[in-house]
């Protein structure tokens, strides 16, 4: 893509992007994740009432009087995008690619984040760690952002999610929220996927395309893995192998969300058909009523 088209597409990704930050998600952004990591404020005497997990022993000890550490909602907070750039995100046979998705997922994030004066940072994976960039505040930051997630060419093209989430958690070390982009069709990443989130607040977002997960009569087709290059021919007109590709996802999918749900992680799915708006709202306010 030459630089006129790519600042073209930029600009029309950054104003559908702000327009809904601003609309729509900046307020739920900020009820559903402001206020999650919290600094150390002063010291006080104990007061009935106050948890016992706040006692500071050490100027308890000192002055031989209970007293608590109190803390303050940080007003900063950094997000990170954890954004999978394998093969798998040039799929997409209804509305859009799954790149395209994850590309506006990221705006929407960025802007509703730099509204909330969040630092934003970004890491691309696939099956290795392909760029890190640190997180910054300010919009030419995120239009910085959004022209690699539309030009970006990565070296590899598999997937694994937990190189990605290793890298992560070595990177950033102080606690910020996370969001995760992929289709998660990679090998296992529940051990990295509890220590992630046992240190940041992580969001699985995963995205999917409806052929994926069922495949219309279309007779004899070819079907090429966008990972590994490989081409194998269905007979997409034998009902039983269309109804066993359907139960191989269901079981896939069952599995992959509960994985979210021990591990403690947030998580929706959004698919290449559908607008992102609904299932990133439910999202949110899922996370505000819990708060």
């Amino acid at each position: 893509m030459d630089t006129k088209d790519l600042l073209k597409k930029v600009r029309k990704i950054e104003i559908k992007s702000r327009g809904l930050s601003n609309q729509i998600f900046s307020g739920e952004y900020q009820s559903a994740f402001k206020g999650r990591g919290m600094a150390f404020s002063e010291v006080r005497e104990y007061q009935v009432g106050d948890e016992i997990r706040t006692i500071d022993w050490n100027v308890t000890a000192r002055f031989n009087h209970p007293y608590v550490k109190v803390f303050d909602e940080e007003r900063e907070m950094t997000v990170m995008l954890i954004v999978d750039v394998s093969g798998s995100k040039n799929f997409g046979t209804q509305v859009q690619l799954k790149q395209e998705l994850a590309t506006e997922l990221c705006a929407v994030l960025s802007f509703s984040a730099i509204q909330n004066n969040d630092k934003v940072g970004v890491l691309f994976f696939s099956d290795k760690v392909e760029k890190f960039i640190p997180p910054k505040k300010g919009r030419s930051h995120i239009l910085m952002i959004i022209r690699e997630l539309i030009n970006f060419q990565p070296q590899n093209k598999g997937t694994n999610v937990a190189e990605g989430l290793r890298y992560f958690t070595s990177a950033i070390k102080k606690r910020c929220t996370a969001f995760l982009i992929s289709d998660f069709m990679s090998g296992p990443f529940e051990n990295e996927l509890k220590i992630a989130n046992r240190k940041h607040d992580l969001v699985a977002l995963r995205l999917y395309d409806i052929h994926e997960e069922e495949i219309p009569n279309l007779g004899l087709i070819p079907i090429k893995d966008e990972e590994t290059g490989q081409v194998e021919w269905i007979n997409t007109a034998d009902k039983d192998v269309r109804i066993a590709f359907k139960a191989a996802a269901l079981e896939r999918n069952d599995k992959l969300e509960e994985q979210f749900r021990k591990s403690g992680v947030d998580f929706t799915k959004i698919g290449t058909h559908e607008s992102y708006i609904k299932p990133l709202m439910t999202l949110f306010k899922k996370r505000e009523a819990r708060r």
